[in-house]
């Protein structure tokens, strides 16, 4: 009988060391409450609601390891998911290199996953994974732009902003994560690219390949401002009300 090939082994990094400011003082971002339970957990439930994802990686403030490990122990995830927690860096991207640090041996896929998307439906992070295995080595998910959108002249603060550039509308994306990555070529990118970054794909852009999109989807949006967790509280009433979720 042929030897059955491995399958592939998947896990998810989650910085999640962050403060985000712009909801206001208090407790870091991805620990506020949405419907009682914090925005974390609902990030990590999201990865682990995956088959394929069989390990969670929660980088957490330097000084909050232990209460984020506190946090994640009194929350049920499924049973085929393990998960760690570990301190993080000074700067997004030193943290996600600290989460794939942790990483045990023969993992072949990484996502990487903002903790401030709760709300990122399975059907979006097993699209990610699925085109990952057809080979591409970076995937993001992401969504046609609604508006307009402008290139300016930076400007002091408070002054008219002068437009240089319309770019054309159908050629752009917004991108959301997970962003999924062949592991060994995600790490060859923490270990090259050392400016700074807005996302794990352009590093792998810099080295020079190529990198896909999957499409996104309209509830896997960012909760930044007090106005996200309204439309996060939304979404979860209709999921109760239409799945019992």
């Amino acid at each position: 009988m042929p030897d059955q090939p491995r399958p592939y082994r998947t896990a998810a990094v989650i910085p999640a060391a962050g403060r985000g400011v712009r909801l206001g003082p208090g407790a870091p971002k991805a620990l506020r409450a949405l419907n009682g339970t914090p925005i974390l957990v609902h990030a990590v439930r999201a990865m682990a609601a995956s088959r394929a994802v069989s390990l969670v990686v929660v980088v957490a403030p330097p000084d909050g390891a232990a209460d984020v490990k506190r946090l994640m122990d009194a929350h049920a995830l499924p049973e085929r998911t393990d998960y760690l927690v570990v301190p993080g860096g000074d700067s997004r991207q030193e943290s996600v290199r600290l989460g794939l640090d942790a990483l045990p041996d023969g993992i072949d896929i990484v996502l990487v996953h903002d903790a401030a998307r709760p709300l990122v439906p399975v059907e979006t992070v097993d699209a990610v994974i699925e085109a990952v295995r057809d080979g591409a080595p970076a995937v993001v998910p992401a969504l046609p732009l609604a508006d307009t959108v402008k290139e300016i002249e930076p400007v002091p603060e408070g002054e008219p902003e002068p437009v240089v550039a319309t770019p054309e509308r159908a050629r752009l994306r917004a991108v959301q994560t997970p962003q999924g990555f062949d592991h060994d070529t995600l790490v060859r990118a923490h270990r090259t690219v050392t400016g700074d970054v807005t996302d794990d794909a352009s590093m792998v852009e810099q080295l020079g390949l190529k990198v896909v999109v999957v499409p996104g989807h309209e509830e896997a949006f960012k909760v930044t401002r007090p106005l996200d967790l309204v439309l996060a509280e939304a979404v979860l009433a209709r999921r109760r009300a239409n799945d019992g979720f």
